[in-house]
């Protein structure tokens, strides 16, 4: 039977301990259990797993290589609550000897982390108490958020249940415009199905626009899927795949590849060529619009970082466009490299060098003002333009405050204007 990659992937994982070798033949909808590869957990959501891992009377996590804690949402603490999250992770992690542990020093945000340090591999299923765990679809590994109790348990046993989801795959064709990246098409797309268009499903993105798409650009839209309500966000693995994860990969791997006759929900054809830059307006994704129908839009913050826009390739853009410039003396300008490579990569590539003197400022790498933690708090009636994935009422501050999204040029040249703008005006 012709089956999608998501249903392949999975097929590959179910649990079955008397057949252990068999490779089922998986249908939307199925109940099954399934093996996981890695188990994720950040210092917001990993003490509420590790305090349910003690309820379970078990010792040990089933597999310390492949359980994951990162310090990103309050690290470095704020407070004295988070202060204590992280020292609750640090004590599990010592008691259960974790050699994936990420803390001050060596962290970056987690979905930024994971697949740069090779820990995430094509084939692979990805189990996060993060709801964008979807990430690591990029790579096509199956990769899903759960909660934090499902998250102990994948601890304790390394096995989830798991429904099968349907697949509603789209279809890219044509050629990108200038500045139009993998935030762009994420965002129209979302603009076009709605936050519940893609509702427990797989989204796989295909078509000759995603094939000529960077890896940066593919980490971007697989990270929204959540967005649009999906259950996964996947991509074939192909050389570009190959080429990234070659010197990263610290175990073997197992490629899967759709059946081009596998029945799915539904295919979407987008011509990418046609899309313009893209920003959700207040107070969904859903609310995307072309940059030439966003209209005057002053804003008092521009977020450059997080899981979504956090790396290399998103920070080069930024500074190409802040180069030489100066931050509008109304705007404040906050730059968040995803990792601390991705801090020295920018850094020895004088990245660093031009946000400082273009005015922003540089944080370590922190999902801080993404969640509305620190490093960027909005006050009443602010309104700031970000890179970050959800612009929801209060998500970045007060309730009266304005989250607009969008990729790295767009933030970038509306921090030089002083108002949501394309790169173009500047």
């Amino acid at each position: 039977m012709a089956q999608t990659l998501a249903e392949k992937i999975i097929a590959h994982h179910v649990y079955d301990p008397s057949h252990s070798d068999s490779v089922p033949e998986l249908s939307p909808g199925d109940l099954i259990e399934v093996n996981v590869d890695i188990v994720l957990a950040n210092d917001i959501t990993a003490p509420i797993s590790l305090r349910e891992f003690e309820k379970l009377g078990v010792e040990r996590v089933f597999d310390p290589d492949k359980v994951v804690l990162v310090a990103d949402h309050f690290a470095p603490n704020k407070d004295i609550k988070s202060a204590e999250q992280c020292a609750l992770m640090r004590r599990f992690a010592r008691e259960q000897d974790l050699p994936h542990h990420y803390d001050v020093g060596q962290m970056g945000i987690e979905h930024v982390l994971l697949h740069e340090q090779g820990l995430v591999l094509p084939g692979d299923v990805v189990v996060g108490a993060d709801s964008h765990t979807c990430t690591y679809g990029a790579l096509g590994a199956f990769a899903t958020g759960m909660g934090s109790t499902d998250i102990a348990v994948a601890m304790a046993t390394g096995r989830i249940w798991m429904r099968v989801p349907e697949t509603k795959r789209f279809v890219y064709t044509g050629t990108l415009q200038p500045w139009v990246g993998g935030k762009d098409l994420i965002l129209y797309t979302i603009g076009m199905i709605g936050v519940s268009g893609a509702l427990y499903q797989a989204m796989e993105f295909t078509g000759p626009a995603i094939d000529a798409l960077s890896m940066a650009g593919r980490f971007t839209m697989a990270n929204m899927a959540i967005e649009a309500g999906a259950k996964a966000g996947l991509f074939a693995v192909d050389a570009s795949t190959e080429s990234y994860v070659a010197g990263r990969a610290k175990r073997p791997y197992q490629v899967f590849a759709s059946d081009p006759d596998a029945p799915v929900a539904e295919v979407i054809e987008i011509d990418a060529s046609t899309i313009e830059p893209q920003v959700a307006l207040p107070h969904l994704p859903e609310n995307a619009r072309p940059i030439s129908e966003v209209g005057e839009v002053r804003i008092d913050q521009a977020v450059i970082g997080s899981c979504t826009n956090g790396r290399l390739e998103d920070l080069r853009i930024a500074a190409g466009l802040l180069k030489g410039k100066q931050v509008n003396r109304d705007v404040r300008c906050i730059v968040i490299p995803g990792t601390q490579q991705v801090y020295l990569d920018a850094l020895r590539e004088g990245l660093i060098e031009a946000f400082i003197e273009a005015g922003a400022v540089v944080s370590t790498p922190t999902c801080g003002p993404c969640l509305g933690g620190y490093m960027g708090i909005l006050a009443a009636g602010e309104r700031a333009v970000s890179t970050t994935n959800r612009n929801f009422r209060g998500r970045m501050g007060h309730t009266d405050s304005e989250v607009y999204l969008s990729g790295p040029a767009v933030a970038a040249a509306s921090a030089l204007t002083g108002h949501i703008s394309s790169p173009e005006e500047v």
